[in-house]
């Protein structure tokens, strides 16, 4: 019988997941699979590493949403765990599940994963800070938003607490000087976010751009140029219906291995919707970095 961990929080989304706990169970029974569950406490409190040095198991599977995934793979890298990654969509927002496609019918999934159906995809990290990212690193307007939600509302209205929380953040609108060095070259802008992105699925939004790639060894910087309001709620938009944006004049497009980013303002990051560290940044890919069940 195949052994896998099961990380959980128990209060993403709509805490709902904890009821389905024991049908989870059941379902991998079924497969031959038995279930060691680890219920998530936040913070340093929890110590993902050691249980999973501790359990050695087959394959790993993360159930809620991106901050979960996100604390999951930091720790199954930190402890050298090489097995397959799967994801379990129960928060507010799965990007990374989202674009891998593996949101929805559990019954199939678990077949695949049974099956130890699974590709290698990249990850990005942070020098200096040790930290790994799944899907995205941004910084600037608009992006603080998932942190200064209360979880309250992000647990009663979902993704449409964060779209209301930036519309009240737009007549604050400001920009900030930033120096982007993209494997060498040295780029100066004047703008209100940036975006380094792992795959082209971004805060809810299906298509940021095109050729954005999980498994091409690159990462993708996309930045909000200083324009005026009608031309950001222009590039809002595209991105919220859908459409990509990297041809917009006002946007600049860097495809890289590796970037440094800095800038004079005092600037919080996001890492795949959890707080990171203060500007600079040193940020590269990791090439195939992670197995993942799809």
């Amino acid at each position: 019988m195949k052994k896998h961990g099961l990380i959980y929080n128990p209060v993403s989304g709509h805490a709902l997941f904890k009821g389905k706990l024991d049908l989870l169970i059941e379902m991998f029974q079924r497969h031959d699979i038995l279930l060691c569950p680890y219920r998530t406490r936040g913070g340093k409190q929890d110590d993902l590493g050691r249980f999973l040095r501790e359990v050695h198991p087959d394959g790993v599977l993360a159930a809620g949403g991106d901050g979960t995934v996100h604390a999951v793979v930091n720790a199954m890298l930190e402890s050298e765990t090489d097995v397959p990654l799967g994801i379990l969509s129960s928060g507010t927002s799965n990007d990374f599940a989202t674009h891998l496609g593996i949101q929805g019918d559990w019954e199939s999934y678990i077949e695949r994963i049974a099956a130890d159906e699974s590709r290698r995809v990249d990850l990005g990290i942070l020098d200096g800070h040790g930290k790994y990212f799944v899907n995205v690193v941004s910084a600037g307007m608009l992006t603080g938003i998932a942190h200064e939600v209360k979880s309250a509302y992000k647990n009663t209205l979902g993704k449409v607490a964060y779209y209301l929380k930036g519309i009240g953040e737009l007549p604050h609108l400001r920009s900030f000087s930033v120096q982007i060095t993209a494997d060498g070259v040295v780029y100066d802008a004047d703008i209100f976010l940036f975006v380094i992105a792992n795959s082209p699925v971004v805060a809810g939004m299906k298509q940021i751009g095109d050729h954005i790639s999980i498994d091409d060894g690159m990462l993708d910087l996309l930045a909000v140029k200083k324009t005026g309001l009608p031309r950001f709620m222009s590039v809002a938009a595209d991105l919220f219906s859908g459409k990509t944006v990297t041809e917009r004049e006002n946007i600049l497009h860097i495809r890289a291995r590796e970037f440094e980013i800095r800038t004079d303002e005092l600037l919080c990051s996001d890492i795949d919707g959890e707080c990171g560290p203060l500007l600079p940044l040193r940020i590269r890919t990791l090439p195939m970095a992670l197995s993942v069940y799809c």
